[in-house]
């Protein structure tokens, strides 16, 4: 998809990194996320407005600490330095980084002493939050103090010449009262975006890039049941109509009524066809005497790739497979720290055998889930829907510790059914990330050898 305008995140390793990308796209730019040690040349083929330089654990003068290239201060964008971010910029161009005696970490409050677009529409005196255990000694030639706190007289800076900023704090986190605004005021004011990235801009430019790539052919697209895959397949129908085979297999270890209501969805509200196929016999059979989690997770993929190739074989037409993989997916295997191990090993479209020949549509590959659930308000999906808790693809399964049997789950359901109803009771579901029944391997009831664990039976024998 191309972006017109665009902000630059390198990560150094924060474990917040993904949440700059996340609030500079709430300020309506969109943001991306790369190594650090991305080539000069792959980020100059990107054309981005400005660079954000992300915090990190490391010591910028600790041997292998991570350094980007120093071509990134000859691209003629702006660039900020966040923490870690602003120790390397002062770091590489001249200035001195030393250890603290103490580690800072918590809320304090920034004093702003020269005027500046990055500062503009601050309070003079706003809360921060830190996180460092290096500071700032002496800043590079050429650069000045626009804010400062009690303890960091050096915390925010920029180059009087270039266009380069740094603040020892973190902006993107909401411990800073005032971040969003600072974050605001780098990308729209400084780097001169205009902020045209939302949801809506987001589903034109998704309608025209797949009806593009399909072309005549048909896509098929697994529905789970969850957020992202039933946004998709609404966003894929609007796009292409009857072109989309929608298919869901009911593993038998879903929630009470769940293919019902999915079925119902699709049917009723988007007029879209659906194959809902009963495959819980199988499973079942599959899961039974398995009690390691992993190896629950295991067996349930295996089964719905099976399962989905007979089904998917039925659709002549198919030249697509669509996924609803979102960003933190990608960016989490170029990470700086490595490829990581095993993402959603459980998914259940998620190895599916090459010689399907079914050539991907990711439509969400660019978005937080918050930004899919936006999506999905604009295309007409309930709300009831769209702030539904999390499911895991394994379902009920990673939830029953111990062995699987229709008995098990039956009361699983009831009780997940009666915990969820309660909550929502209470008003709570909606500012609840996410809650569940588990069900416990327990035999008994009481501490073994106490008399009231046997009273009822006791009163029975009398």
């Amino acid at each position: 998809m191309y972006h017109s305008e665009r902000i630059i995140i390198l990560d150094f390793g924060s474990q917040v990194t993904q949440l700059i990308a996340r609030r500079v796209r709430e300020c309506g730019v969109y943001a991306e996320i790369h190594p650090f040690n991305i080539s000069s040349e792959k980020l100059r083929s990107l054309h981005p407005n400005g660079i954000i330089l992300s915090g990190g654990p490391a010591s910028v003068y600790g041997e292998g600490a991570p350094h980007s290239t120093t071509a990134v201060y000859e691209l003629d964008v702006p660039i900020l330095g966040i923490c870690y971010g602003s120790q390397l910029i002062t770091y590489q161009l001249g200035g001195e980084v030393i250890a603290s005696d103490h580690r800072e970490f918590g809320r304090a409050e920034l004093n702003v002493i020269l005027e500046d677009p990055l500062l503009q529409d601050i309070s003079p005196h706003s809360i921060v939050w830190m996180s460092h255990g290096d500071h700032i000694n002496q800043l590079a030639p050429g650069c000045e103090v626009i804010g400062n706190t009690v303890t960091s007289p050096l915390c925010c800076f920029r180059h009087k010449e270039r266009r380069i900023w740094g603040t020892l704090f973190h902006p993107e986190v909401h411990h800073s009262q005032e971040g969003k605004t600072i974050l605001s005021n780098f990308v729209r004011r400084i780097c001169g975006c205009s902020g045209n990235w939302n949801a809506e801009a987001f589903i034109g430019s998704q309608l025209a890039d797949i009806k593009a790539k399909v072309g005549t052919g048909g896509v098929i697209c697994a529905l789970s049941g969850g957020v992202d895959s039933t946004v998709a397949a609404v966003l894929l129908h609007k796009a292409i109509g009857d072109q989309l085979h929608c298919i869901h297999v009911d593993s038998g270890l879903m929630r009470t009524d769940e293919s019902a209501t999915i079925e119902r969805l699709f049917r009723e509200h988007f007029s879209m066809s659906i194959d809902v196929v009963d495959a819980s016999d199988l499973f079942l059979s599959r899961l039974a005497n398995v009690s390691d989690p992993e190896q629950k997770r295991k067996i349930i993929g295996k089964t719905f790739i099976d399962v989905f190739e007979v089904e998917a074989k039925k659709f002549g037409d198919a030249k697509f497979l669509a996924q609803g993989t979102l960003y933190p997916d990608v960016i989490e295997s170029v990470s700086v720290k490595g490829p990581s191990v095993t993402i959603k090993s459980h998914h259940n479209v998620g190895g599916l055998p090459d010689h399907m020949n079914l050539a991907l549509i990711e439509p969400f590959r660019e978005l937080f889930k918050d930004e899919v659930r936006n999506v999905g308000r604009l295309l007409g999906i309930p709300e009831w829907f769209i702030e539904r808790h999390p499911f895991p693809g394994p379902g009920l399964a990673i939830r029953v510790l111990g062995e699987i049997s229709e008995e098990r789950l039956s009361i699983l359901r009831k009780a997940d059914d009666i915990y969820l109803e309660e909550i929502r009771n209470a008003g709570l579901y909606s500012s609840i990330w996410q809650a569940f029944a588990v069900l416990l391997p327990v035999q008994s009831v009481g501490v073994m050898g106490d008399e009231r664990t046997y009273e009822k039976y006791a009163h029975s024998a009398r």
